[in-house]
């Protein structure tokens, strides 16, 4: 059963250089690597030292709290290193992939067979179970919790997003068998927005769907369980992203982990804005290359979506959860005549304090980075009555 919540607050913002219903596949990058910062609230025991070999779908760390999470690499090769910050903090494991991919064998379950405590044996062990994200408090879920609903969005409405109908093309009996396979550990809510009604994805007999009408935040899962089944005190929801359900899905039917994604490559510095599939932990310069336009200002990349990503350089990696890579103008080497007071005519306002406005909703804009004003320092007083 569908039921539709429309939301009114929120808002829209179309930025150019959305990504092309295209998809090219990323040359093999030299490098590999996975970051413990993705995976909010786990501490890394690495279980691997430089010099290792492993196949893809073999555990480089595990949680050091319980040592049952693990996290699993998304390529085979050699480890390299163990990069370290501050404090001895692993940074990273990168690897070295090999010229041929080996991946590592698990058991493929008969999902209405398996019992919930197997199937998420079956999730730690092949590296999955890292991917839950629990609510409340955005952190990597607990086995021992037993959540009251999981929850997968399956749309998003942030400037420049991957949209999943396409990223899950040809994909979908995978999205529907990870479903499934979540309904066996606990009952499953799947958001969609009214233009998926007539989905590939759907039916999903094993779920709930519910659709959301309205501007960003809309798509956000926890502005959807806030709709659907506010989380009440002493009570635990799980979430899960939806590329990473059919993750979860080719597992149970294939036995083996295959972590590539179909990201977006978009932004008003790209030069064709398309999507790239390729294993996650991939090095950005791989994906950006010969496709970010040469100019005489500065730019950003962002590991993530423009709103909420991480400012990254052409050496770093593709991030565990992100969906999109963005390159946008820097904008720090901009001086403007009149600064804000300017009547600015392709620049957006929500309040209509450009001129702006008057051009219709429907225009997409080319913003920088700026923080409008410059950075201020913050101010703590306290006053004694």
């Amino acid at each position: 059963m569908e039921r539709t919540y429309k939301l009114k607050k929120g808002l829209d913002v179309r930025l150019t250089g959305e990504a092309e219903q295209q998809v090219t596949q990323a040359t093999a990058s030299a490098l590999y690597a996975v970051r413990p910062t993705d995976f909010y609230g786990l501490v890394p025991k690495p279980i691997v030292k430089p010099g290792d070999k492993v196949r893809a779908g073999d555990t480089l760390f595990v949680d050091k709290a319980t040592e049952r999470i693990r996290v699993v690499s998304p390529v085979s090769g050699t480890v390299k290193e163990i990069v370290r910050g501050a404090r001895r903090k692993i940074m990273a494991i990168t690897i070295e992939p090999s010229a041929s991919q080996v991946f590592a064998e698990f058991k493929k379950p008969v999902i209405n067979a398996t019992q919930r405590n197997e199937m998420v044996e079956l999730l730690l062990e092949s590296g999955l179970f890292a991917f839950f994200r629990q609510r409340p408090y955005d952190v990597v879920a607990s086995p021992t919790d037993e959540p009251k609903a999981i929850f997968v969005s399956a749309f998003s409405k942030m400037p420049l997003a991957a949209d999943f109908d396409f990223v899950g093309q040809g994909r979908e009996a995978y999205f529907k068998t990870g479903v499934k396979t979540l309904s066996r550990i606990a009952p499953v809510r799947v958001g969609i927005c009214p233009q998926q009604t007539n989905s590939p994805i759907l039916p999903l007999p094993e779920a709930e769907v519910n659709i959301f009408d309205g501007p960003n935040p809309s798509g956000n899962v926890g502005v959807q369980i806030n709709q659907v089944d506010p989380i009440n005190k002493g009570e635990v929801v799980w979430t899960i992203g939806a590329e990473e359900v059919i993750f979860i899905g080719e597992l149970v039917e294939t036995g083996r982990v295959n972590l590539k994604r179909r990201i977006a490559v978009a932004g008003s510095e790209v030069i064709r804005p398309e999507y790239v599939e390729t294993p996650i932990g991939t090095q950005i310069c791989t994906i950006l290359q010969n496709n970010i336009s040469n100019t005489d200002h500065n730019q950003r990349i962002i590991n993530g979506n423009p709103l909420v990503g991480t400012k990254v350089e052409g050496t770093d990696f593709l991030g565990a959860h992100c969906t999109e890579i963005c390159v946008l103008p820097e904008g720090d080497d901009c001086h403007e005549v009149l600064g804000w007071i300017m009547p600015r005519l392709k620049e957006f306002s929500a309040n209509r304090s450009y001129l702006s406005w008057l051009l219709g909703k429907g225009r997409a804009y080319s913003p920088d980075c700026r923080i409008k004003g410059g950075e201020r320092h913050m101010i703590m007083s306290h006053y004694s009555w």
